[in-house]
């Protein structure tokens, strides 16, 4: 049996869904999001912010990181104060490498209500463990 360490959880200033139901323009602070995918796992906000302002003015980096490990989960977002900018970074980005990846640049889409997290039925009835026809066979 394995056991697993857990370990404690890193906060971060960033919140997802607040970040992907903002999406495209947050007419709070008139800022664009935008999702940025295929990360290589070595990039840092830092490397992403300044890609990014070649383009113009960033507000905020994220790279999303597993919630248990800490490390990145190969996307993140990135939110420009100009939707002009952001629109010239998206289509000088995407498709350009950072970190030996092909980055996966656009606009940053709201989040679909999920619901709760209930397990799905397997549906229909499978039969037993033992070839599914339920109970043993003799050879």
């Amino acid at each position: 049996m394995t056991t697993h360490r857990v370990r404690p959880l890193s906060l971060t200033v960033w919140n997802v869904s607040d970040a992907v139901s903002d999406a495209r323009v947050n007419p709070e602070r008139g800022n664009m999001n935008i999702y940025v995918g295929n990360l290589a796992r070595e990039t840092t906000e830092e490397q992403l912010r300044q890609a990014f302002e070649a383009f113009g003015q960033v507000s905020s980096v994220a790279i999303i990181k597993d919630k248990y490990s800490g490390e990145s989960r190969g996307f993140g977002f990135v939110e420009m104060p100009s939707a002009a900018e952001a629109q010239a970074a998206i289509a000088g980005l995407n498709g350009k490498e950072l970190g030996g990846r092909a980055l996966n640049v656009n606009e940053a889409k709201p989040r679909e209500d999920r619901g709760g997290r209930g397990g799905g039925g397997r549906g229909g009835s499978r039969g037993g463990g033992y070839g599914g026809r339920g109970g043993r066979r003799s050879f």
